[in-house]
């Protein structure tokens, strides 16, 4: 069985992209007993060091165990990436890892090695250069899992256009104001672009809003704004679970806490409910 693999992607920083992507890996090995791929394309490494704790990221990282090493073969024409010493397995603070949910860590060599890799790329056939280096380094690992979830960086690169092409369907995250909005219909159309050139159907699954303030008025009418656009066919679907803005999510970014439940993690009633909630209905539109 092919795995569904989805890509988290908005071209703004700080829209919920690797909270939305950790969340969904939770759920979906604990909640609903998949097994999950967290792969971390973001130089940032935000959802590495949210899953292994920073010595161990290093001592990866130092030993060609990253995904910098992944590109880094593409510039060099050498072959050290060995995806199966590279996959993190039973990673998470839950319980001391959670058996299921394991992790392709990123490196903050990423943005150093992408330069280099874009060069080398042809962006308008995408016939030249290492755009499926990703699909090839996992093509024996990925049938292993049910899930895998891509936590892309705040670009269209080189490196998020790996995830797209392993990907069926990608969902954006946005925050309800202005700014946040607008890196929409570039991402639609990047998409799109790139699918019908490399004759892949990757489906918008929708959009999720986090960091909700349901108390303000900006937030409430660009909600509003949103939904209205989707009736008017030009966003795709909005997800119905909105994810509150809500410092318990902030501190479940801590893999240094031991817990031993996703209540514990995200705070019963609080974030769980809507969390556990998106995965749901993450898990609906993803199957259907």
């Amino acid at each position: 069985m092919a795995p569904i693999i989805t890509s988290i992607i908005n071209l703004k920083g700080g829209v919920g992209k690797t909270t939305i992507t950790l969340a969904l890996a939770h759920f979906l090995a604990i909640e609903h007993q998949k097994r999950v791929l967290v792969i971390d394309l973001d130089p940032q490494t935000n959802a590495t060091v949210c899953l292994i704790t920073e010595n161990e990221w290093k001592e990866r990282d130092e030993t060609g165990r990253t995904l910098y090493q992944l590109f880094a073969d593409q510039v060099k024409g050498s072959h050290r990436f060995k995806p199966d010493a590279a996959i993190v397995r039973d990673v998470s603070n839950v319980g001391g890892g959670v058996p299921g949910l394991d992790l392709l860590p990123s490196s903050l060599r990423l943005i150093k090695v992408q330069d280099r890799v874009t060069q080398i790329t042809d962006f308008e056939t995408y016939e030249q250069g290492p755009i499926f280096a990703l699909r090839d380094a996992l093509a024996e690992y990925l049938p292993y899992y049910d899930h895998v979830l891509i936590d892309c960086p705040p670009s269209l690169g080189v490196v998020t256009l790996n995830g797209l092409a392993i990907s069926d369907s990608y969902i954006i995250p946005v925050v309800p104001d202005t700014l946040s909005l607008l890196g929409v219909p570039p991402i639609l159309d990047r998409v799109e672009h790139f699918g019908s050139r490399t004759r892949r159907n990757i489906r918008a699954l929708g959009i999720v809003v986090s960091k909700m303030r349901a108390q303000t008025l900006l937030h409430n009418e660009m909600l509003r704004r949103l939904r209205d656009d989707f009736v008017a066919r030009r966003y795709p679907q909005i997800f119905q679970t909105v994810i509150p803005e809500s410092t318990r999510i902030a501190e479940a970014a801590d893999v240094m806490t031991p817990v031993n439940t996703l209540q514990q993690k995200y705070g019963n009633g609080g974030p769980y409910e809507e969390l556990s909630a998106l995965t749901r209905e993450y898990l609906a539109y993803a199957t259907r």
